[in-house]
């Protein structure tokens, strides 16, 4: 089991950089999430212009928990994760969070990817405060 990137980061988030981080030859799939920004939302009256992600000091520890659990869980425990929730004012199409999982199999790197970005979704102590074109703003906490 292997965690190679775990990271809160304020600054602009690479797939390329997790790609690079899970690269491995005994690695036959790999799978990726890239979660964006919108510019909707359903609890959204107007149109969504951007996040404003904060965490506690620490998400980062969380996060790297999180991902181990899901390697352990997985089918084999033998995947390579790397993973990263970004922080600040985010316009629309920034990436918000990006998860990459190398495993031997597909089936291991689908479950482990999914497993992740849903221990994100449930546990991560990262909260977003929605900005709308009108000005209104709407925080959202775990899980929103």
């Amino acid at each position: 089991m292997t965690v190679t990137l775990a990271a809160i980061s304020d600054t602009a988030l690479s797939l390329d950089a997790h790609l690079a981080a899970v690269d491995d030859a005994r690695a036959g799939a790999v799978t990726t999430f890239l979660g964006r920004v919108r510019d909707h939302d359903p609890d959204a009256a107007g149109e969504v212009v951007a996040l404003e992600y904060s965490s506690h000091p620490d998400a980062e520890r969380i996060l790297r928990d999180l991902a181990e659990r899901a390697v352990a869980a997985g089918v084999s425990g033998e995947a390579i994760v790397a993973v990263s929730h970004r922080i600040g004012r985010l316009p629309v199409g920034s990436a918000a969070v990006v998860v990459a999982v190398a495993a031997a199999h597909r089936d291991e790197a689908f479950v482990v990817c999914r497993e992740i970005i849903e221990a994100i979704k449930r546990e991560l102590p990262v909260w977003k405060r929605q900005v709308e074109a009108d000005g209104t703003t709407a925080w959202k906490g775990i899980g929103g």
